[in-house]
């Protein structure tokens, strides 16, 4: 398994995995829009820094943060708290 692919979740949990680094303030923002966006939601959220392998931080160094949802690329750089939860609603 890569290091860099997090756990399956459990059926009917989602997976949201956000690219991103330290001193980040865009970064900050889309960690807390995914705080409130999936507030009561099954998801499971893993953080993973771009500059602790060089392979990631040249694939996302210039975008983070870029988020995924069930694997898929859903936002860079800012999160759309209204549209992330529309597709959690309907995923559910």
């Amino acid at each position: 398994m890569n290091p860099h692919t997090p756990a399956a979740p459990a059926a009917g949990v989602f997976q949201i995995v956000i690219y991103s680094r330290r001193d980040c303030h865009l970064c900050d923002e889309a960690k807390a829009a995914l705080a409130r966006s999936t507030a009561g939601f099954p998801v499971q959220l893993t953080e993973i820094d771009v500059d602790g392998d060089a392979q990631l931080r040249e694939r996302y160094g210039h975008q983070v943060p870029v988020v995924l949802l069930d694997g898929r690329k859903i936002f860079k750089f800012r999160v759309d708290e209204t549209r992330l939860s529309r597709r959690l609603r309907r995923g559910a």
